[in-house]
């Protein structure tokens, strides 16, 4: 039984460390999908990088919470 409960608690571990990673990935990403609408457009002010800059750390935060809500489980 402790073998098991040792098992759940590095699994809650590992999920916690992966949690900036995928933060760090999903808000780059969008960051640099806004960048690149705004250079094929020729945006100046830089207006998509900053909305779908907002909208990654939105959805990131929305996965975090996700996540540990099922860790709580």
């Amino acid at each position: 039984m402790n073998s098991n409960q040792d098992k759940k608690k590095r699994n809650k571990w590992i999920a916690l460390i992966n949690i900036p990673l995928q933060m760090g990935i999903v808000i780059f990403l969008f960051s640099w999908l806004g960048s690149w609408i705004d250079e094929e457009y020729g945006n100046i002010k830089n207006t998509n990088r900053i909305i779908f800059t907002l909208l990654g750390v939105f959805i990131a935060l929305y996965n975090v919470i996700r996540q540990v809500n099922q860790l709580n489980k």
